[in-house]
């Protein structure tokens, strides 16, 4: 029992039991007044203009009835057009029935109410069927309506073509918003897979300029060698001394490499640094801008200043350079940790996403945190980057 009246109530929100409830309620209270009103009442509303003709039926069947044109309306979601149908049906057999009552109160706002409903939910070919179903039942509430007569079809049918328009705006409006925000996130998507492209690409051509430094070098000190023999001791211990030389400068180039390759930067030589950060900001001629640094200002593994000077080189780069513009790095160095303060107007035409996912890809993978926020169209941003040695 229980499962059959959950699957018939299936759907049905919170919502609708509120629109179900109301027009009920509105409707049998409306048809408990046309019961209850006297023909001497009737007689004289018709008599000062305030009812048009006197009303035919008192019988109290007309709630019941009534109420089977309302009820309906919990189930709008499952067929607008089928609850349209049927209150239609039942506002006819109400004519036929009890003739010349007050109906209007409570009909005319069931036949808006799904003239809206019917507007939002369906597709244009039958929202015109549901447009041309409240217009008739419109007419089927106000044919032998005692209070207004169908002379007040006039009114009420601009009235459902209003409703009726209002209803396809906000559906109109509904599917361009939902188409937006699809949009948006296979925008994201795609620029989720082309940083992560260039990433690796960029990964690829440093590991090739690894090996060609390797080949080369390897090469120099092989050459370096087959030239040591039959020397005498001086210049057999100048060449070794300069062989010596040579490895050290070929290891400090392939660990120059390989931290370029965990930092995930292509620049291979100069590698930019904190100290460097002066002259990034010297680039924005026009905006105020400037370094401060605080702590104990110390060198930082490759890695570690890499990153900082590309994460402040993201964000600088979305800012406006503008006379009235300032822009603030902060550099801040702690015991384990580099931290980098960015504030600055935004760049309107920039475009803040993608530098915030790129700053935000090179501190998480070091082990960092990077937070932006922007307000007003001003950005502020705080980074902290780990210290390893």
């Amino acid at each position: 029992m229980s499962e059959g009246f959950g699957r018939v109530l299936r759907g049905v929100r919170p919502v609708d039991w509120v629109l179900a409830g109301a027009l009920t309620a509105l409707g049998t209270w409306l048809m408990l007044l046309d019961v209850l009103i006297q023909d001497t009442q009737v007689a004289s509303a018709v008599a000062d203009g305030t009812m048009v003709h006197q009303m035919t039926s008192h019988s109290w069947a007309m709630v019941p009835v009534f109420a089977v044109a309302t009820v309906p309306v919990l189930w709008w979601r499952r067929s607008v057009i089928a609850v349209t149908g049927i209150a239609l049906a039942v506002m006819v057999l109400h004519d036929l029935l009890f003739g010349w009552v007050t109906r209007c109160g409570a009909g005319l706002p069931l036949a808006f109410l799904l003239a809206y409903l019917g507007a939002v939910a369906l597709q244009r070919r039958r929202a015109w069927v549901m447009l041309a179903l409240t217009t008739l039942l419109t007419a089927a509430v106000l044919v032998v309506d005692s209070t207004t007569g169908f002379e007040a079809f006039v009114l009420a049918c601009p009235i459902v073509l209003i409703v009726f328009g209002i209803g396809r705006a906000v559906r109109h409006r509904t599917a361009m918003t939902t188409e937006l925000a699809a949009r948006t996130v296979q925008l994201q998507h795609l620029r989720d897979e082309r940083v992560a492209l260039e990433v690796a690409s960029d990964r690829a051509r440093l590991s090739h300029q690894l090996d060609g430094l390797l080949q080369e070098r390897l090469g120099q000190l092989t050459t370096a060698a087959e030239l040591g023999q039959g020397l005498d001791p001086d210049s057999a211990k100048a060449l070794f001394a300069s062989i010596e030389s040579d490895s050290r400068a070929t290891l400090d180039g392939m660990r120059e490499i390989v931290g370029l390759l965990r930092g995930g930067d292509v620049v291979l030589a100069p590698t930019p640094t904190v100290a460097h950060l002066d002259a990034l900001l010297a680039r924005h001629t026009e905006a105020d801008a400037r370094v401060t640094v605080a702590g104990d200002p110390r060198s930082l593994p490759a890695t570690v200043e890499l990153s900082a000077y590309r994460i402040v080189e993201h964000l600088v780069n979305v800012l406006a350079d503008q006379p009235a513009s300032r822009i603030e790095v902060g550099v801040r160095f702690d015991d384990d940790a580099l931290e980098i303060r960015v504030n600055g107007p935004v760049d309107r035409s920039a475009d803040i996403q993608a530098a915030v996912a790129r700053a935000k890809e090179r501190a998480t993978f070091l082990g960092g945190w990077l937070e932006v926020k922007v307000s007003r169209g001003h950005a502020q941003a705080v980074a902290s980057l780990p210290v390893l040695g």
